[in-house]
C-alpha cells in the first residue's frame, strides 16, 4: 500500500483508563487518611494495601504498549489483541458474506492488555454497533448474540475482512476508533474493550491460518494468518 502512515501516540497508559486511574488513586488516598483519622493507622494501612493491589490490577489492565510490526505487512494478518486463540475454523458468516469464512477468535482475560489493533492494512468500509447479551466471551454464541461492533475492512487487492469486537460477561463498554471511509494500517489502534472480551476476524477461505487453538497472541505482533 505504499508508505505506511504512522499515527501512534507514545502513551504507556491507555487514554480510556487515565481518568479512572487518577480518580481512583485520589479516592484511595482519601480513604487512607479518613480511616487513619477515625480508626487509627493499622486499619488504614490494611485497607489501603488491599485497595492499592486492586488499583495495580487496573493499571495492568490499562497498559498500552508501544508496538511496531517488524516485517512486510502485505498479505499479513496480525493479532488484533493480546490473549489466546479460542477459535480457528471454517464458519458460516450470514450477516454480511452469506458464505463460509476462516474464523479466528482471540479471547482476552481481565489480565490482558485490552487495546485492539487493526489486523491488516486497508480501508474501513463501515463500522456498525449492535446491542446484545453478555454471555461469556469464549462461548460460540457470543459472536452473534453478545453486544458487538463490526468493522469491515477492504484490503488493497479488494478482499473484505470482518473484525468483530465482542463484549463478554464482564465487559460493558466497547470503544471503536475506526471510522467509515478512512484508511487503516497495522500498528494503529482499532479500539478498546473494557474487561474480559473477545475479537473475531473473518477471512476469505483462501487464507492460511498461522495459529492453533489455545496459542497465546500478542496484539500487533503475532501473525495469525496469511491471505492468498
Amino acid at each position: 500500500m505504499g508508505a505506511r502512515i504512522k499515527k501512534l501516540k507514545k502513551i504507556r497508559i491507555h487514554r480510556e483508563g487515565t481518568n479512572e486511574l487518577f480518580l481512583s488513586a485520589l479516592a484511595i488516598i482519601a480513604i487512607f487518611f479518613g480511616l487513619h483519622y477515625l480508626l487509627g493507622i493499622v486499619p488504614a494501612v490494611i485497607v489501603a494495601v488491599i485497595l492499592t493491589a486492586a488499583w495495580l490490577m487496573a493499571l495492568n489492565f490499562y497498559r498500552c504498549p508501544i508496538r511496531y510490526f517488524n516485517g512486510d505487512t502485505e498479505k499479513m494478518v496480525v493479532a488484533p489483541a493480546d490473549g489466546k486463540i479460542v477459535v480457528v475454523e471454517e464458519a458460516e458468516e450470514n450477516e454480511y458474506f452469506h458464505d463460509k469464512r476462516l474464523m479466528i477468535s482471540i479471547f482476552m482475560s481481565p489480565l490482558n492488555v485490552h487495546a485492539n489493533w487493526f489486523p491488516i492494512d486497508g480501508k474501513v468500509k463501515f463500522v456498525k454497533h449492535f446491542d446484545g447479551n453478555y454471555h461469556k466471551a469464549w462461548l460460540p454464541k457470543a459472536s452473534e448474540e453478545n453486544e458487538h461492533a463490526d468493522i469491515m475492512i477492504e484490503t488493497p487487492d479488494g478482499q473484505d475482512v470482518l473484525v468483530r469486537q465482542i463484549a463478554g460477561a464482564l465487559a460493558r463498554r466497547i470503544v471503536t476508533y475506526a471510522k467509515d471511509g478512512e484508511e487503516c494500517y497495522i500498528d494503529e489502534h482499532l479500539g478498546f474493550i473494557k474487561l474480559g472480551s473477545r475479537v473475531d476476524v473473518f477471512l476469505p477461505l483462501t487464507s492460511k491460518a498461522c495459529v492453533t487453538m489455545n496459542q497465546p497472541t500478542t496484539g500487533d505482533q503475532t501473525v495469525i494468518a496469511k491471505m492468498a
